[in-house]
């Protein structure tokens, strides 16, 4: 096991006039045994970040340590890392025992040690009655555990996952969660985990780190990141539906946005006059969509809560220990 050190990370494509900057100083410390969720929108950097850790991206600037060594300079098979990808990379004309087992065959280690290194990962993923099968055989799901089971064998120091459940259904995508935590659990390796899906990162996540335009906007806990976001960017990109950031709310500080979230407004007779659009059902809950003046607001009620019909007027309050204030002009919390 290792932890891992981004130091002033930078990543720069072209030169001259047609250099482009894409990461931007990323500093973040992982420790040993810890799983790490890189999360942004789409173009943010993230799969850029966790490929200059493989070494699969050249390093611009800055250093990336894994355990006590720099390995800016080393090729990928020398960092001791094992990498998981969306598109699962399967050999279709070998068994899953084959592909498993291919990347220590080619290291020529025993063939015993092979067989038991294949057996326990297969025991913990449970795949060992699938041994035998060839890929096609498969679901998306069960491919995705051998993908993985080919990464446990190597017993890296570090796993790095580049979205790897992003060909899942729903259904899934939360059961390969599951066994992705319980894998964790098991054999403790230092994890950084790429992700588009602010709900996987939530779930996933010991810490995570938020992504924009390059940037490291946060690293923190889900908990700090959901509960404490450093920045409207945040504010707006975790939590589903996001944080409702307002320029005119009543009582609102000048030259500041007040937000809040949708479960921290309370319907009752008196604060803010909210005029409804919809209501959107979600099991237990409801969200309604209205208007506050000319800004859109999201009040999240409960299950047993009256649903307010199109275009009624209601009134919300909100929870004075729950609001946020951001700058207006950079967007970065006010504490």
């Amino acid at each position: 096991m290792a932890s891992i050190s981004l130091r002033n990370v930078v990543k720069k494509y072209g030169k001259g006039k047609q250099e482009l900057q894409v990461i931007h100083g990323v500093n973040a410390e992982v420790a040993d045994r810890e799983f790490i969720v890189i999360v942004g929108p789409s173009g943010c950097g993230k799969s850029t970040l966790l490929r200059m850790v493989a070494g699969l991206e050249e390093i611009s600037g800055g250093e990336v340590w894994i355990g006590n060594r720099v390995v800016n300079q080393l090729e990928p098979a020398e960092r001791d890392i094992a990498m998981v990808f969306q598109n699962y990379a399967l050999y279709p004309h070998m068994s899953v025992f084959e592909n498993m087992a291919y990347g220590l065959k080619i290291r020529k280690m025993p063939i015993e040690e092979i067989k038991q290194r294949v057996d326990k990962a297969a025991g913990i993923l449970e795949l060992g009655h699938l041994l035998d099968r060839k890929p096609r055989q498969l679901s998306g799901g069960q491919r995705q555990r051998v993908a993985m089971g080919r990464a446990i064998v190597r017993q890296p120091q570090v796993f790095l996952f580049d979205e790897p459940l992003s060909n899942l259904d729903a259904k899934l995508r939360a059961q390969t969660r599951l066994e992705i935590q319980k894998l964790h659990r098991e054999l403790g390796i230092t994890s950084l985990f790429v992700t588009h899906d602010q709900v996987e990162a939530m779930t996933l996540a010991q810490r995570m780190i938020v992504m924009n335009a390059g940037n490291m906007e946060q690293f923190g806990t889900p908990e700090e990141v959901y509960h404490r976001p450093a920045s409207t960017f945040v504010a707006s990109f975790i939590g589903s539906p996001p944080m409702n950031l307002l320029k005119n709310a009543q009582g609102g500080r000048p030259g500041t946005i007040t937000g809040i979230r949708p479960e921290h407004l309370d319907v009752g007779d008196s604060g803010w006059e909210i005029r409804t659009e919809t209501v959107e059902l979600l099991g237990a809950e409801r969200l309604i969509y209205g208007r506050l003046g000319d800004e859109q607001i999201i009040v999240r009620i409960e299950e047993g809560q009256k649903s307010p019909a199109a275009d009624e007027v209601i009134h919300v309050k909100p929870r004075e220990d729950r609001l946020h204030w951001f700058d207006a002009g950079t967007g970065k919390r006010i504490t």
